[in-house]
């Protein structure tokens, strides 16, 4: 019996064992080192948003502010062109994510459901539009946009930001499609329905984990886009939340603490759709990115 007992103490002391507890708690101590240094500045922007622009420069710095206060927040709410800058974002994010869903799940449908012609040179050119920089694509799009008479406007927005959601979208879309049976199209038509009913009626309900996932990194990158939304609108009643943060950068001073706070407000959107949809959104991932 005693050599029972000393057998397991034996293994917990053996090198092996001691080798993979150190793995363990340096794995544990590289973690805690990442979310500090992810999660500091974070912090730090969320303490800064509730002190006096003097209190923000005060040496040595402090996280916890004696003198808390609202009144960046009271500030930014109370005028109406900063609430405008919401709005915007508000009204051109919903929009983006609403038409990339609505026309990636056709189109991914149809890539994995159909064989056409031009398909496989669809896929090429939906992957290039992935690869190219954003950047170079900006005067181009200034003279479109221009051309059409879409400066300055929503619509001039939605369809700049569609351009660059709709190929992700449409290549995690398919591949999540890509991996529901097709018996379950062959079920539907069986009863004598079509390919539209199978598509909203049996495979959209089933594929809400990839269609959630997908909508969140759509409104996250309408969201959070700066450099069209700057180039793309002329007066403050078009501006979204990115430009007006840039714009709380005065000639000779910055309002730090609005600006603290208008990037906190900024935040919450993404965060709590984060939060509600974290399980659809790690599931929809995860599975749009293996092909059966």
């Amino acid at each position: 019996m005693a050599t029972n007992e000393a057998r397991p103490l034996a293994i917990r002391n053996s090198p092996r064992e001691k080798k993979r507890r150190w793995l363990r708690v340096g794995a544990v101590l590289l973690l805690i080192l990442g979310a500090a240094f992810a999660g500091g500045p974070i912090l730090w922007m969320l303490s800064s948003s509730f002190k006096s622009n003097t209190e923000i420069f005060e040496y040595p710095p402090r996280l916890l502010t004696e003198n808390f206060s609202l009144d960046a927040y009271f500030s930014i709410l109370n005028d109406p062109t900063k609430v405008r800058f919401f709005i915007n974002s508000y009204v051109v994010s919903i929009a983006v994510t609403l038409l990339t869903l609505f026309i990636a799940i056709l189109a991914s449908y149809a890539f994995s459901r159909f064989e056409f012609k031009g398909k496989r040179i669809i896929n090429v050119v939906i992957v290039s539009v992935q690869a190219v920089p954003p950047i170079t694509l900006l005067i181009p799009y200034f003279g479109l946009v221009v051309g059409f008479g879409l400066y300055n406007t929503y619509p001039g927005l939605i369809l700049t930001y569609m351009v660059f959601t709709l190929p992700y979208a449409i290549i995690m879309m398919t591949g999540y499609f890509n991996t529901l049976p097709r018996e379950l199209d062959e079920a539907v038509r069986v009863d004598g329905a079509g390919s539209w009913t199978a598509l909203w009626r049996i495979l959209v309900p089933i594929a809400t984990p990839g269609i959630v996932s997908v909508g969140i990194y759509t409104f996250m990158i309408a969201w959070n886009e700066y450099l069209f939304a700057l180039t793309l609108t002329r007066t403050e009643d078009m501006r979204t939340v990115p430009i007006g943060i840039q714009l709380l950068m005065g000639q000779h001073s910055y309002e730090w603490n609005e600006m603290m706070a208008m990037s906190i407000l900024g935040s919450i959107p993404v965060v709590l759709l984060f939060l509600f949809f974290q399980r659809y959104f790690l599931g929809g991932l995860v599975s749009g990115s293996v092909k059966s």
